[in-house]
């Protein structure tokens, strides 16, 4: 949100009730809620916090919506826009609310005929509402970035016309370098081991220069379920040694690698001992290009 700035600190965010849930009543049911017919609408966030942001000496209070995604939603504007709304819906909710337990007080008499209508006062003010996108995954995000990316729209001044929604998406695979230094918290090694899941030589490289990769247990476990690290873990642990773990995967792996290689020529040889090329296996043992070649003839 602010380039890298860190002007959210971790105990300024108080977890708020990750449901979102909407009444709708008809237009003139202010007066008389019992009696109207109603329709509830209800989701369900995967997280919901409330900040309060310090700049210019001044306090800004927002909602910060999360949602973690290991696939890509296609219909991911509308549903941060409902999700949105609800919570609009339900901070407008509440303000009427306030102003209607204040029946007989001055505040209360002194509201015009629109406002007691509404509900909402001419003064009131909502808290904005910021959604972000967590993308847990190596591959490229290639949905939609934007409601208007989801509609076809060729005249100009129809698209002049339609509200745009965009949704805030951070993504592995489009993260720079530079990027990925701007955070703060262990999301910063979780990112990285997903953008470079699919190369170990770029893996490698990124935890031999990240002396941070010492992290919290839950950060571990998101690398694993994503990257296929196996994490051994001592009981009570807080804290998980992931560069340790994933050069171990890496060696696990060359180990791999070099069994497989040894296998196949012990059957290359034991082909050419049936044909008596016994040449074959001396020239073979002493060219790598000629072994290649061998290899290929066999299907090997």
């Amino acid at each position: 949100m602010y380039d890298g700035a860190q002007m959210i600190q971790p105990d300024q965010l108080r977890e708020l009730d990750p449901t979102e849930i909407a009444i709708l009543f008809n237009e003139n049911d202010t007066q008389d809620r019992q009696s109207t017919k109603k329709e509830i609408i209800q989701k369900y966030r995967d997280h919901l916090k409330s900040a309060a942001i310090m700049e210019d000496g001044e306090t800004a209070y927002v909602l910060l919506g999360i949602e973690n995604q290991t696939d890509v939603n296609y219909a991911m504007p509308v549903r941060n826009m409902l999700y949105d709304a609800l919570q609009y819906v339900r901070q407008v909710s509440r303000i009427a609310d306030v102003h209607r337990s204040q029946k007989g007080k001055a505040e209360h008499k002194n509201a015009t005929g629109a406002e007691f209508i509404s509900g909402f006062h001419k003064n009131d003010k909502l808290i904005p509402v910021i959604t972000l996108v967590l993308f847990f995954n190596a591959d490229e995000w290639d949905g939609p970035r934007s409601l208007m990316d989801m509609m076809e729209i060729t005249n100009p001044t129809v698209r002049r016309l339609v509200g745009d929604y965009p949704i805030y998406l951070i993504d592995p695979r489009s993260l720079a370098d530079d990027e990925l230094k701007k955070f703060h918290s262990s999301l910063r090694e979780v990112m990285g081991c997903i953008k470079y899941s699919n190369d170990k030589d770029k893996l490698a490289a990124f935890i031999s220069h990240n002396p941070r990769m010492n992290m919290e247990v839950e950060a571990a476990r998101v690398i694993e379920a994503i990257n296929h690290v196996p994490i051994r873990l001592e009981k009570g642990a807080e804290q998980f040694d992931m560069c340790k773990a994933i050069e171990e995967m890496i060696e696990d792996g060359r180990q791999e690698g070099r069994e497989e290689t040894l296998m196949r020529i012990n059957q290359l040889i034991i082909m050419l001992s049936k044909e008596n090329r016994s040449e074959d296996i001396v020239k073979a043992a002493a060219d790598r290009e000629y072994q290649e070649q061998l290899l290929k003839e066999f299907n090997l």
